[in-house]
C-alpha cells in the first residue's frame, strides 16, 4: 500500500509539483492527527476505567473487616450507656464539680460524642461501601481525631493534678482551682478541634472495586495524601501524644515514690489515686500506643523519609484500621475511671441502683394487692408518725450524702 503510495506520489511530482507539495502536505497531516489519537497522553486525561481502580481488599481484609464490625457494634452501646450514664451522674448528683470532676466530665463528654458516631462505622463495615459522601467521611474522621486526642490530654490533665496534690499539695495549690480547670479544659477543646481541621484532609471518600464492582470506600488510612499532611501528622503526634505520654509517666512515678516514702498506699484516698493512674497508664498503653505507633510508622514511609525495603506499606496502611478499634475502646474503658477512682460516683450510683430496686418492688406489691382487692389500711395515727419520722431520716440521709459527694476530691 505504501509502495503505490510512493510511485504516485512520484509521477505525481515530475507532472505537477504543485500538486505534490499539497500531496505531502495532507499526508503530514493526516499522520499528525492519527499520532495525536494515539498518544498516551490523550489516553491518560479520558475518565479511569474501573478496571484501574485498586482492589478493595487492598485496603482491608474480609477477616478484619468482620473484626471491625463487631468490635464497634459492642462499642457503640457500650459507650453511649456508660458515658451517658457518668455525664448525667457528674451534673445531676456531683455539683459542683471538683477539679478532677471537671476533667471527669470533659473526658466523659468527649467519649460520648465519638460513641455517637460509631453508626457510621457500623454501617460502612456492614455493607462494605459508603454512601455518604466526602463530608460525612471527613467528619466521622474528624471526630475519633477529636476524641482520641481529647482522652490524651483530659487524662494528662487529671495526673498533672494528681502530681500537684500529692508532690507540692501548698506549692501550686492557686493551680488546683475550679476556675483554673474550667480554662483549661476549653483550651484543651479549642485545641482538639482546631487540629481536626487538618485532620479532616486525610480522611476523604474515594473509590475500589469490590467483587467487579465500583464502590465508594471511607475509614481507610490517609486516602488523601500530600506534602503538607507529614508536618501536620508530626505536630499532632508530639502535642497530642508523645508529650501527654511522657508528662503521665513523669507524674506517675513521681506520684508512686512520693506515697511509697510516705508509706500510705493502702490507706484511703492514696489508694484510690492508686487506681486511678494505673487504669490511666493501662489506657494509654492498651488504646493509643499501639495506633499511634502504627502511624508514625506508616507516615514515615508514605512520606518516603525512610525506605520501604520490604514493602510493608501496604501491611502498614491494614494493621492502622485495626489500630483504630484498640483506640476507639477508650471509650468503654473511661468510665472505668469515673467508678473505681471516684468515691461520690461510686455511691451516687448504688443509692440510684438502690432506689429503683425499692421502687420495682413497691410497684410489684402495689400491684398485686390490688390485683387481689384487698383493701388498703386506713392509717393510724403511729403508721403516720413512723412515716414522718422515715422521711426526716431520709432527707437527714440525703443531706449528708450530698455534703459528701461535694467534699470528695477525686
Amino acid at each position: 500500500m505504501s509502495v503505490s503510495v510512493c510511485e504516485s506520489q512520484g509521477s505525481l511530482s515530475a507532472q505537477h509539483p504543485t500538486v505534490q507539495d499539497e500531496v505531502q502536505e495532507t499526508f503530514r497531516h493526516s499522520l499528525k492527527v492519527r499520532e495525536q489519537q494515539e498518544s498516551p497522553i490523550k489516553v491518560s486525561t479520558c475518565p479511569p476505567n474501573a478496571s484501574d481502580l485498586e482492589n478493595c481488599y487492598n485496603h482491608s481484609s474480609p477477616s478484619s473487616l468482620t473484626l471491625l464490625l463487631v468490635g464497634y457494634s459492642l462499642l457503640m452501646p457500650v459507650g453511649v450507656l456508660l458515658n451517658g450514664i457518668s455525664l448525667y451522674v457528674f451534673l445531676r448528683f456531683m455539683r459542683p464539680l471538683s477539679v478532677v470532676g471537671i476533667f471527669l466530665c470533659n473526658l466523659a463528654l468527649s467519649d460520648l460524642l465519638f460513641s455517637l458516631s460509631l453508626p457510621l462505622r457500623i454501617y460502612y463495615y456492614a455493607n462494605h461501601y459508603w454512601p455518604f459522601g466526602p463530608f460525612l467521611c471527613r467528619l466521622a474522621g474528624s471526630i475519633f481525631h477529636i476524641n482520641m486526642y481529647g482522652s490524651c490530654l483530659f487524662l494528662l490533665c487529671i495526673n498533672v493534678d494528681r502530681y500537684l496534690a500529692i508532690v507540692h499539695p501548698l506549692r501550686f495549690r492557686h493551680l488546683r482551682r475550679r476556675k483554673v480547670a474550667r480554662l483549661t479544659c476549653v483550651a484543651v477543646w479549642l485545641m482538639i478541634i482546631g487540629g481536626s481541621v487538618p485532620a479532616a484532609i486525610v480522611h476523604n471518600s474515594s473509590d475500589c472495586l469490590l467483587d467487579g464492582i465500583k464502590v465508594s470506600r471511607c475509614f481507610e488510612a490517609f486516602n488523601m495524601w500530600d506534602k503538607g499532611v507529614l508536618p501536620l501528622l508530626v505536630v499532632a503526634e508530639v502535642l497530642g501524644f508523645l508529650l501527654p505520654l511522657a508528662a503521665v509517666l513523669y507524674c506517675s512515678c513521681h506520684i508512686f515514690v512520693e506515697l511509697c516514702r510516705a508509706q500510705e498506699i493502702g490507706q484511703g484516698r492514696h489508694g484510690k489515686t492508686i487506681k486511678l493512674l494505673c487504669l490511666n497508664l493501662a489506657i494509654f498503653l492498651f488504646c493509643f500506643v499501639p495506633y499511634n505507633t502504627t502511624l508514625v510508622g506508616y507516615g514515615l514511609l508514605r512520606g518516603n523519609l525512610v525506605e520501604d525495603t520490604w514493602n510493608i506499606k501496604p501491611t502498614l496502611k491494614k494493621i492502622i484500621s485495626v489500630t483504630v478499634l484498640f483506640a476507639s475502646t477508650n471509650c468503654a474503658l473511661d468510665p472505668l475511671i469515673y467508678y473505681f477512682s471516684t468515691e461520690g460516683f461510686r455511691r451516687t450510683l448504688s443509692r440510684m441502683s438502690g432506689q429503683r430496686t425499692q421502687k420495682l418492688f413497691t410497684s410489684q406489691e402495689t400491684k398485686r394487692t390490688n390485683h387481689n382487692g384487698s383493701r388498703k389500711p386506713r392509717p393510724s395515727t403511729i403508721s403516720r408518725a413512723t412515716e414522718d419520722s422515715k422521711l426526716k431520716a431520709n432527707e437527714t440521709n440525703g443531706k449528708e450524702g450530698k455534703k459528701l459527694i461535694e467534699e470528695s476530691e477525686i
